[in-house]
């Protein structure tokens, strides 16, 4: 147990022994392994984004044990996907990686403005599949997000209670915000925050932009002379915003970008006090020698020594 492991974990010790130790595993896998960051591949694209946008470019994706193989030759902390994908690869590749079985979904066969996953999986599904934690998507600003909340906090009971943490991607959505305020940076800090009061051992938020959405926020960033620029502020500001940084923060991969865009951002959130990436469109839609070399990359950025 390294000093940066251990030290992440003090932070936890109202989670159960079995909830921290599968927080271990994650924290001490892969190339990042006990260095306190982490590069995680979720690959949940394909349910909500279609196959072909997800795939086509890159077609051995297609199949899920591609994903699974790419996550342990990176040497990724953790590979997440939905049930059906790791019903597929899970027994081949048993104990080579940790996994994160995401438990809600949702499609883009209908229009949505306010955004309503549905569950589709369950916490003993995690469990069978040999899992080291769940994953759950909630939308603030979806008029939904309560319904959400409440769903959450049955399951996140449920896994911690058979020792499993639990991962939130808090993304910002719906009737209540502007599509530019799905990204600034004052809905991304309060997102996260709202994350961390739910329970989340990690967090999961896309990369904020400079702009303010509220107006009484905007008041109080121009008062207290929070910085909004450059990149690696506000990720310092988000993760601020859980805790003091008292809980993981993690950040998407983003749009899709060419490499040194995406190492560029990597290095932002590193700078910033970020504890790493879960990236996935901007990984396995490059043929697997470019992903494993852009992979590389971003680990070789957060194992360096933090400034």
């Amino acid at each position: 147990m390294t000093p940066q492991v251990r030290e992440i974990l003090s932070w936890y010790t109202s989670d159960s022994p079995g909830v921290r130790s599968n927080l271990a595993r994650i924290l001490n896998h892969g190339r990042l392994g006990g260095t306190g960051r982490l590069v995680i591949l979720p690959v949940d694209q394909g349910f909500e984004h279609g196959p072909a946008r997800s795939f086509a470019m890159n077609p051995a994706g297609y199949d899920p044990r591609y994903h699974h193989r790419l996550a342990i030759e990176a040497g990724c902390n953790a590979y997440a996907a939905p049930l059906g994908a790791l019903e597929v690869s899970a027994a081949e590749f048993a104990g080579e990686i940790p996994l994160i079985l995401k438990l809600n979904s949702h499609d883009l066969l209908a229009p949505e403005t306010d955004p309503i996953p549905a569950q589709t999986a369950s916490v003993h599904d995690a469990l069978r599949l040999g899992c080291a934690a769940i994953g759950f998507t909630i939308y603030p600003g979806s008029v939904h997000r309560h319904r959400l909340y409440q769903q959450l906090r049955a399951l996140a009971e449920q896994a911690k209670a058979h020792g499993l943490p639990v991962v939130i991607w808090s993304y910002p959505r719906g009737s209540a915000l502007s599509h530019e305020g799905e990204t600034a940076l004052d809905v991304v800090a309060y997102a996260a925050h709202i994350a961390a009061q739910l329970g989340a051992e990690i967090i999961k938020v896309k990369l904020p932009g400079p702009q303010i959405e509220g107006a009484e926020a905007q008041n109080v960033y121009q008062a207290e002379r929070i910085p909004t620029e450059p990149l690696a502020e506000r990720v310092r500001h988000v993760v601020q915003s859980c805790f003091a940084g008292r809980r993981i923060v993690l950040f998407s991969g983003g749009a899709k970008a060419d490499d040194e865009e995406i190492l560029a951002r990597a290095r932002a959130i590193h700078q910033g006090g970020g504890f790493g990436s879960i990236i996935g469109r901007n990984s396995f839609q490059r043929p697997q020698d470019r992903a494993l070399k852009l992979l590389g990359e971003i680990m070789d950025i957060y194992a360096r020594p933090a400034d």
